[in-house]
């Protein structure tokens, strides 16, 4: 069985993080979006193709020709007109029933079998108490009634998960499928067109984890819960007079000075550099040769490769990009006065994250001057930078 990875879009809702990098290539425990993906289908398929476009050479270089074993087949997505034009991009390259994924949701391991376990066209889906902010499916002895999306009286409380397995019969009813009202040509209207030829849908109910990550907030919310299962292993060096407390991954060629306290789940990346007398803790990922300096302290954030806090800043639920540097005394404001939950502009309107505690996201080469002040839910374009002293309120461009 392969399993067809769709990993072609912009990732435009995770701006300023994939400006430089794209989105299934975002650090999420001890590797990527896309390789967690992979890595919870790999029992079950004998290859992967995954469908690129943006970006496509990073992600090809990141995963070369194969994952675990298991070969990699690439093909390119030119344009970006949907999920059905994505999958349909793969026809040349499946010849049995497939897995369909998008590579950047967090599942485990039982979802795609119990997709694999199934004949025919299947959806996955699963239960949730808002099902009308997302696609509702309707089911009758196991086999799909009807795909409602976003309705304001959903038929059911099964909302459709966006991973499939089909037969290389999809192909025939994508290549019917007309534009949808917002220029995309969509994977569901396929399926109901599939359903109109008198052929079942079959669907699985998935009670596991499910995230689509699709907004900045939401990768803290995919580490927090890969890193649940962490299981700590030292193979660089941790100096005399520093603490692992919990599950610390401290992998080779990365360092911890004397002082450092760490409190996991915590991934501490090769060539890291964390102390003397850093404090590190929560759902955190250090990624590879970031800089966590002398009375710094990170919780539950993630730190992209090269990200620098060199002296006495505070960086809490906050995600900082490549090569970003922040000057000593940066501090990072994540929790409201009022105790509402934090919003973020996302292409252009004000999000409520739900979440109460949410700092910064900072792009690629982002650089603050000392004792700057960050407000919860700042954005920070790519190459962004603030003066000495300056209390930064509201999202900074370059």
């Amino acid at each position: 069985m392969d399993a067809v990875i769709i990993a072609a879009g912009e990732g435009t809702r995770m701006r300023p993080l994939t400006r430089g990098c794209p989105k299934p290539l975002l650090p999420l425990g001890e590797s990527t979006l896309i390789e967690q993906t992979m890595g919870r289908c790999a029992d079950v398929v004998d290859r992967f193709v995954v469908v690129i476009g943006y970006m496509g050479e990073e992600i090809e270089s990141r995963l070369g020709t194969e994952y675990e074993g298991i070969p990699i087949e690439y093909v390119t997505q030119e344009e970006a007109l949907g999920t059905a034009h994505a999958i349909g991009c793969a026809r040349d390259a499946v010849t049995d029933r497939f897995l369909v994924i998008n590579g950047d949701v967090v599942i485990d391991e039982t979802l795609p079998r119990q997709l694999a376990a199934e004949e025919g066209a299947t959806i996955a889906v699963q239960p949730v108490a808002n099902p009308g902010s997302y696609g509702v499916v309707e089911i009758a002895d196991g086999e799909v009634v009807t795909l409602v999306e976003k309705p304001d009286d959903p038929p059911s409380n099964l909302i459709n998960t966006g991973i499939y397995a089909f037969e290389p019969s999809i192909f025939e009813y994508i290549d019917q499928v007309e534009l949808s009202p917002r220029g995309e040509y969509e994977i569901t209207d396929a399926i109901e067109l599939l359903m109109t030829g008198e052929q079942s849908v079959g669907a699985v109910e998935y009670d596991g984890p499910w995230l689509d990550v699709g907004r900045p907030w939401e990768l803290l919310d995919a580490n927090e819960a890969v890193l649940d299962d962490l299981e700590g292993q030292v193979e660089g060096a941790v100096e005399d007079g520093a603490t692992l407390h919990g599950e610390v991954v401290v992998e080779p060629g990365a360092r911890v000075r004397s002082g450092a306290y760490i409190e996991g789940p915590v991934v501490v990346r090769s060539g890291a550099d964390i102390g003397p007398n850093a404090y590190v803790r929560g759902s955190t990922v250090i990624g590879e040769d970031v800089r966590v300096g002398n009375a710094v302290e990170v919780k539950n954030s993630v730190l992209m490769t090269g990200a620098t806090a060199g002296h006495l800043s505070y960086i809490g639920d906050s995600v900082l990009g490549q090569d970003v540097n922040f000057g000593a005394g940066t501090k990072v404001a994540n929790l409201r006065h009022d105790d509402q939950s934090v919003s973020m502009l996302v292409k252009g309107e004000q999000v409520d994250t739900g979440r109460r505690k949410l700092g910064v996201v900072a792009g690629d080469r982002t650089k603050t001057g000392i004792n700057t002040s960050l407000n919860a839910g700042v954005k920070l374009d790519v190459e962004a930078t603030t003066m000495p002293g300056e209390s930064v309120l509201n999202d900074r461009r370059n």
